[in-house]
């Protein structure tokens, strides 16, 4: 069974080498969000892009992220988020495509916010790119 503590791991190997073909990617990460974690009450997920400097050189960040918040016993905990994180050089038709879409199951069906996702100009546009590198990793916020 997914856990939080092996999500991350468990994405890894789902994902395998194929990291450049985002379309591919996107595939896995959505099959990924249909699966059941342990202690999840509730599915949350988010697509967000834009260009930023976190590094201190600007880039363009294309990055689908399931976020879970943690309890212990009854209390809660924390939040933690896995990301799957595109980078991309930000050329001119990346500059201006900035978004952040949240899902979270009481607001419907996944695949109808997977759909509404895919007919964005924000993700077409960046799936036609190859890019720089992907990182995929797991962190408390």
């Amino acid at each position: 069974m997914i856990t939080v503590k092996n999500a991350e791991s468990y994405l890894k190997d789902k994902i395998g080498e194929d990291t450049d073909v985002v379309g591919k990617v996107w595939e896995t990460f959505k099959a990924f969000c249909k699966e059941q974690v342990k202690g999840e009450e509730g599915k949350e997920i988010l697509f967000q892009c834009g260009v930023y400097d976190f590094t201190g050189e600007e880039l363009f960040y294309f990055d689908f992220v399931r976020q879970f918040t943690v309890y212990e016993e009854v209390e809660y905990s924390h939040m933690e988020q896995l990301h799957c994180e595109f980078v991309f050089n930000p050329i001119n038709e990346l500059r201006n495509l900035e978004v952040s879409e949240f899902y979270f199951e009481e607001d419907g069906d996944i695949n109808d916010y997977f759909k509404d996702i895919e007919k964005l100009q924000q993700f077409q546009i960046p799936l036609k790119l190859k890019p720089l590198k992907l990182e995929i990793y797991q962190e408390e916020i």
